[in-house]
């Protein structure tokens, strides 16, 4: 199975890697500019190696350039959701009927799995804090789409975004037991072959998870 652990072949991998993780988990701050001297210094490494995993980054859509100001870190705001999160219901909920279809019965044991680990989490710690790749709910479904053009789309596309929202404003709470829930429901619908079912249980977790992050986001105006 394809990993988003990637391995860090080369030192500029490894600055990339544990900058995006930085940045997805908020070590970084959402909408801070990023500083190749300070960076280079905090990181270690050469300028000419941030750089480059700035370029990186900004093609996982989690920095961007702007004129006159230079590279900084995507905000986390109200109207950002609401388009990523459009995106995310579609292709996702896609993705879960895909699953349903192609998952081997090994895969969807595993699947199963790794549900009753993250029970546990969920019962000791009241969080749901899931690591990017395999052990992600949302990432096994991907792969399990079997589908490469929706792979590519989600995993190097959106899914470092996503997981920003998700990790920074999502995975704490009442949503908390919910989320949980509703994963169980999906894997269920997966596990019973029911594509139908599926799309629009993952369509109406990722809305319900919206609405969460969009509480969190702008209070004010909820």
């Amino acid at each position: 199975m394809q990993n988003l652990t990637e391995q860090a072949i080369t030192a500029a991998d490894k600055t990339f890697f544990q900058l995006r993780k930085d940045i997805v988990e908020g070590v970084v701050l959402a909408g801070s500019k990023l500083s190749e001297t300070e960076l280079s210094t905090k990181y270690g490494v050469s300028r000419a190696v941030i750089r480059e995993a700035i370029n990186r980054l900004e093609a996982c859509h989690i920095v961007e350039r702007k004129a006159n100001v230079g590279a900084r870190v995507v905000s986390l705001s109200p109207e950002g959701l609401v388009d990523l999160y459009q995106v995310r219901e579609s292709l996702e909920g896609m993705a879960a009927r895909l699953a349903a279809q192609n998952m081997s019965d090994e895969e969807i044991a595993d699947l199963n799995a790794l549900l009753n680990v993250h029970s546990q989490d969920v019962k000791n710690h009241g969080s749901y804090y899931q690591e990017a790749g395999d052990v992600d709910f949302h990432y096994r479904i991907i792969l399990g789409s079997k589908n490469n053009h929706l792979i590519a789309m989600l995993v190097n596309g959106i899914y470092h975004l996503v997981r920003m929202y998700r990790v920074q404003l999502g995975m704490s709470g009442p949503r908390v037991s919910t989320a949980f829930d509703e994963h169980k429901h999906i894997v269920q619908a997966i596990s019973n072959r029911d594509g139908e079912l599926a799309e629009m249980l993952m369509r109406r977790h990722i809305l319900y998870s919206k609405n969460n992050i969009q509480r969190k986001l702008a209070p004010e105006q909820m």
